[in-house]
């Protein structure tokens, strides 16, 4: 068991039932982004099951199936929160908590940083020639990113040979990650990344931000690491936890406790 987030699946499973007795609202929208080819399954359960600890339906779904760019998944959020949850300010949307499964995570920070000159993602000539006197553009406004098993440092399959954008954006080196963290450099909003050990997707050590260790649990016998931490109870027990306003599992240590040798 990791130290930082000492709970097992019995207990999670355990506080998801009180939960459930005893309903509590969100503190703003939540919006749970799928990752990457993901038809919108995964949110769709997500919404239900938040819904069911928190009473709450204030929950918006997003899939990203048939984007193939970081710029139009981009455009998919602003455009839906706009609409579902609208606000008034003429740069940003409303204030929402966000879910990222995967590449969801990345689609959020990319969803929350400038538009400018050197914006991270493809363009044609006629976008870059314009681009080099940008103008404002709305932003997503993020209170709490939540991501589980997100490259954010890249994924390790991300390297196999393809020639879909978003999945050359992943690669570790690629130049979509290396400005996206060069730009965002210390975000306004807190990042609380989960994986499950064994993640042969996108990698244990590759879930978190540079400079940071994901919180961790132990993959299960016959449930594939990746997908299946999705729906993982330990994991979503604890961010229904922190939505909720409740002290979380998690516990931060001295120092962030490091992935066992093999992960």
């Amino acid at each position: 068991m990791n130290p930082s987030f000492p709970v097992t699946v019995r207990e999670a499973r355990a506080d998801i039932r009180r939960m459930r007795a005893d309903l509590v609202p969100l503190a703003r929208p939540l919006v749970i982004l799928s990752g990457y080819l993901e038809p919108g399954v995964a949110p769709r359960i997500l919404k239900k099951r938040f819904g069911n600890v928190t009473g709450d339906e204030r929950i918006l779904g997003l899939s990203f199936a048939w984007c193939r760019t970081f710029d139009q998944c981009r455009g998919k959020v602003i455009a839906a929160v706009d609409e579902t949850f609208a606000g008034r300010d003429p740069l940003w949307t409303t204030e929402v908590d966000v879910l990222g499964i995967s590449m969801g995570g990345l689609v959020a920070r990319y969803a929350a940083m400038p538009r400018g000159a050197d914006t991270p993602a493809r363009k044609g000539r006629t976008a870059r020639r314009k681009e080099r006197h940008p103008s404002p553009e709305r932003r997503l406004r993020i209170a709490r990113l939540f991501t589980i098993a997100t490259p954010h440092r890249g994924a390790r399959r991300a390297e196999w040979p393809t020639r879909h954008p978003l999945h050359v954006d992943m690669r570790a080196a690629s130049k979509f990650l290396k400005r996206l963290n060069a730009l965002e450099n210390a975000p306004a909003y807190p990042i609380f990344p989960y994986v499950r050990l064994g993640d042969a997707t996108v990698g244990p050590e590759n879930a978190a931000p540079q400079g940071r260790v994901a919180w961790w649990v132990p993959g299960r016998t016959l449930q594939p690491s990746h997908s299946g931490a999705v729906l993982d109870p330990r994991i979503f027990a604890e961010i229904a936890r922190r939505l909720r306003g409740e002290e979380p599992f998690t516990k931060e240590l001295a120092s962030p406790q490091p992935l066992p040798a093999r992960s």
